[in-house]
């Protein structure tokens, strides 16, 4: 059992919130697995490394994560006052996220299940 009254829990945890710039992407059509082989590259490097990275990376994933990563780039300048140079890729991740099920007609009236994943992709920054 927690200890206080639910608003001085809540007040706890919402006290020590995160503040560094950050952007996410909900139900990308893409699955975990292949989105974090982009990601796997670019986690640790400094912003515009980054960008020129997913610029010229052939995978689906890297253009969808090269456009998160610039929104992550713009709420840092816009919101936090942070300048470009400094900016590295602290976090990257994704996570599964609902899978949608369709079904593929197959012979003699079988039906064989087709699994379109999803899934939700964090891109957090921070200054050197």
């Amino acid at each position: 059992m927690a200890k206080g009254h639910r608003s001085q829990i809540k007040r706890a945890r919402n006290a020590n919130k995160d503040t560094r710039p950050s952007a996410k992407l909900s139900y990308a059509r893409m699955s975990v697995q292949k989105a974090c082989y982009v990601l796997d590259v670019i986690r640790g490097k400094d912003a515009q490394t980054a960008l020129g990275i997913l610029t010229y990376n052939p995978r689906y994933a890297s253009s969808v994560i090269k456009k998160l990563l610039e929104s992550a780039i713009a709420n840092a300048e816009n919101n936090n006052g942070m300048s470009v140079e400094n900016l590295y890729v602290a976090e990257c991740f994704a996570n599964k996220a609902p899978t949608m099920k369709r079904i593929r007609p197959r012979a003699q009236g079988r039906a064989y299940r087709i699994e379109k994943r999803t899934s939700h992709l964090s891109i957090v920054l921070d200054e050197r």
